[in-house]
């Protein structure tokens, strides 16, 4: 029994949302000025239709006790014999918009509240058929100018600082929703391991090979062959403490500066030749063996395997291994003091490059027609693609609505210019009465 309950429950249809539900936040204040508006409006329609009334009654009673009444009375009564007519007319086509009139369940009445679903559908329709077409679309967003205006908004120093400040709120929002332990992690796949994964010895001798086929060795190698010159040109001393270090105890002590000399002067000489012959032997072997390392990388088990060796001590080390949350922690800390300052390098950056944006959008007629085309494309695409989803807003939300609730809604917010209709056919409804009685009166 119970279950069949539950059953019976869950097959039951969801509660259909109130319009002033549906309208949350709707000005209290704003539905009481209609709601006055709407009452004097229907005293004043009811008045002309009681004054049309009165007028005929007059008109009736003097005619019909045998008084001597003028002619133009004749006139009067028939212009308030139809303006009656008409202002009842009006009062019930109005009112039967949005209910029974006098309560009585006439055929064709109460439209809104019947017809509620339907007048949902058409409207959507009529939405998307008039303003969801692509030509409409396009014809607005082209009148728009909207990278043309953009282009002036942004070029103007204040409103990119305003942007540059906008966009530096978002991103410390962003950055405070991120946990650190999913940052570290994404930054530790994506990079870190993303790097160790890989054997490094291949790909660095690909490298290497190539960097040797364009000759940029030669920089590096003049480079050491610099350096290890300036060396030896202090290196007297050094190789005079090795001498006196490694010499017999029995040799002179002339005789250990005489040969320091001789070398250094030899070393000196050498590495001068070196460095000033790009053809020299020494330089020849160093290309050489750049080379065959650059080969061995490639296609030497044993030498990929001590690539591995050196890679796996790297990437063991702390240094290597925490790298991504001192990444993040260092970019956290540094995005964190931007943002926060007006006068950061971060946010005069973002206002100097949206002011640069905005003048090119200004200054570029081809540049602007562009982005209008871009805009045009994707509005075009949207309504295309789309139309129909977003039309279906009105759709659904129309079917959702309580019928009476809605249709006392809508009366409030239109009956107020309706009740001219009622006004109006008291009116012209008069008019016409007297110009038919005068015709008649004419003819016959």
């Amino acid at each position: 029994m119970a279950h069949r309950s539950e059953a019976g429950l869950r097959a039951l249809p969801a509660p259909r949302a109130s319009f002033a539900e549906t309208l949350a936040g709707a000005d209290p204040t704003a539905d009481a000025e209609r709601r006055r508006g709407l009452r004097r409006m229907k005293a004043v329609a009811l008045g002309f239709l009681l004054g049309a009334t009165a007028v005929y009654l007059v008109c009736t009673w003097a005619e019909s006790h045998g008084v001597a009444a003028p002619p133009w009375v004749g006139y009067v009564r028939a212009a308030a014999e139809a303006g009656m007519v008409g202002a009842l007319a009006d009062w019930f086509a109005v009112t039967a918009l949005f209910r029974h009139p006098l309560g009585i369940p006439i055929p064709h009445t109460a439209i809104i509240k019947r017809k509620k679903d339907q007048l949902g559908e058409g409207l959507g329709t009529f939405v998307r058929e008039n303003f969801m077409s692509p030509q409409v679309i396009e014809t607005k967003v082209r009148d728009a100018q909207v990278a043309g205006r953009i282009g002036k908004w942004l070029s103007d120093r204040s409103h990119a600082e305003r942007v540059a400040s906008e966009s530096a709120t978002v991103l410390r929002v962003g950055v405070e929703l991120l946990r650190d332990e999913d940052v570290q992690h994404v930054l530790d796949r994506m990079i870190v391991k993303r790097i160790a994964e890989p054997k490094w010895g291949p790909p660095i001798g690909r490298v290497l090979a190539t960097l040797l086929a364009e000759g940029r060795q030669e920089a590096l190698i003049q480079l050491l062959c610099d350096r290890a010159f300036q060396w030896s040109l202090n290196a007297g001393e050094v190789i005079e403490r090795v001498i006196e270090r490694d010499s017999p105890t029995w040799s002179p002590r002339w005789v250990d500066h005489l040969v320091g000399d001789r070398i250094h002067r030899e070393l000196m000489d050498f590495t001068d030749k070196v460095r000033r012959n790009p053809d020299h032997e020494l330089r020849r072997s160093a290309t050489r063996f750049m080379f065959e390392f650059a080969d061995d990388l490639q296609n030497d088990d044993a030498t990929i395997q001590r690539a591995e060796n050196v890679k796996e001590q790297i990437m063991a080390r702390d240094e290597v291994a925490r790298a991504a949350e001192t990444a993040w922690s260092a970019a956290k800390r540094i995005i964190g003091e931007s943002v926060d300052d007006p006068s950061s390098v971060l946010r005069t950056r973002i206002a100097d490059s949206v002011m640069r944006i905005g003048e090119s959008l200004r200054d570029d007629a081809e540049l602007r027609d562009k982005v209008d085309n871009w805009i045009v494309r994707a509005a075009k695409h949207l309504v295309t693609e789309y139309g129909t989803e977003i039309t279906a807003i009105i759709t659904e939300t129309v079917e959702r609505w309580d019928a009476d609730e809605a249709s006392r809604r809508i009366e409030l917010h239109v009956g107020r210019d309706l009740q001219f209709i009622r006004i109006n056919g008291t009116v012209v409804g008069a008019l016409a009465g007297l110009i038919i009685y005068t015709i008649g009166q004419l003819l016959f």
